[in-house]
């Protein structure tokens, strides 16, 4: 079993801002999709993929908490943390710019010190999707911020990459997705 993770912030004054990359992400990928429960404090949805079962979820407990869901979905679907995806914001990418990362430090991003404290461990897999920085704007105004026109036409662009990135996750080892995926732009 696999657990996929889109990091955001609920509510809708959320939606659509630098922070919810993660949320926006699974979105696409999902498409449309009306069948999201809840449960744990996170909106997850069920599917089988390449006859395993797949858990995408949105942790409803705000950024800073989400390792609390991320914990209460592992432990209950007995998911290994080898068989998790985060998918989250960076700072330190540019806009339209991913990375996966089999490992690592949270680089300042509180969700991932948030998973990281409840699972133990900063080895997980993770997609990082940049979303630049502006630094003449607070980091915390600036994550909340909305996309503009602009930004949001420029990660419509990686939408397609990510939802490739995805599939590849179920059927080739990690080492392989981030030989496959990790170009210089």
């Amino acid at each position: 079993m696999k657990l996929i993770v889109g990091l955001g912030n609920p509510g809708n004054e959320y939606k659509n801002t630098r922070h919810n990359v993660g949320f926006l992400m699974l979105d696409a990928y999902i498409k449309d999709d009306k069948n999201w429960k809840e449960k744990f404090n996170g909106l997850y949805i069920e599917r089988f993929i390449n006859q395993e079962k797949v858990i995408f979820l949105k942790p409803l407990s705000f950024m800073n908490l989400s390792g609390e869901v991320v914990k209460k979905y592992m432990d209950f679907f007995h998911i290994d943390i080898n068989d998790i995806l985060i998918i989250h914001d960076d700072l330190d990418l540019n806009l339209g710019v991913y990375r996966l990362r089999s490992s690592g430090s949270s680089g300042g991003h509180n969700g991932l010190k948030n998973i990281e404290k409840n699972i133990g461990s900063n080895e997980y897999k993770r997609l990082k999707i940049g979303i630049s920085n502006d630094k003449s704007i607070d980091t915390k105004n600036y994550v909340l911020g909305h996309f503009s026109e602009n930004e949001k036409r420029l990660l419509d662009n990686i939408f397609k990459t990510v939802k490739n990135i995805i599939d590849d996750f179920f059927i080739i080892d990690f080492n392989s997705l981030m030989n496959k995926y990790n170009h210089k732009k």
